[in-house]
């Protein structure tokens, strides 16, 4: 198997679990958080919903600048618009990546702010790293949904609200 074949049964073994937890969001939270120096659930899961497509942008340039290309996140007020752009998201990313050879994942892809590099790596690592942090916010929205007594899907197993425990 390819390591563009590797990462697309990655992102779409990964992709499943997420749809389930996005799709618990309640519609009448989106501005909660739960102290004040986190993200609102509005702000995490636009995050997560938008992770897939960094698949894309890794694999068609060859870095983020933030100082030139500020972030704007995409308004999402609704779980199905939270879902229908995560959906939108991980098309985008699959359709990239499944158009990719091995050597695409090779050149280096560069994360800054200015002057100020935060990283530089192979974009097949950038790539990882994007999947490392949907799983990461995931969690985190894990812990938001269990805070506002909302079931938590399985991940890699069941969770304890399927299994009773």
């Amino acid at each position: 198997m390819s390591q563009t074949q590797q990462l697309l049964k990655e992102m779409e073994r990964e992709a499943q679990t997420t749809r389930k937890m996005l799709e618990r969001v309640p519609n009448d939270k989106y501005d909660w958080k739960p102290h004040e120096k986190s993200m609102s659930i509005r702000q995490l899961t636009t995050h997560i919903a938008e992770l897939p497509s960094w698949v894309s942008m890794v694999l068609t340039t060859e870095e983020l600048d933030f100082a030139s290309n500020p972030y704007s996140p995409k308004k999402i007020d609704t779980t199905t618009e939270l879902v229908s752009y995560f959906e939108e998201s991980l098309a985008d990313g699959k359709q990239h990546l499944a158009n990719a050879k091995d050597e695409d994942l090779l050149p280096g892809w560069t994360l800054r702010n200015g002057d100020q590099v935060y990283s530089k790596e192979p974009k097949a690592d950038v790539i990882r790293m994007s999947y490392c942090q949907i799983v990461h916010h995931r969690a985190q929205l894990g812990v938001y949904l269990r805070l506002l007594n909302v079931p938590i899907p399985g991940s890699y197993g069941p969770s304890a609200d399927e299994n009773n425990f």
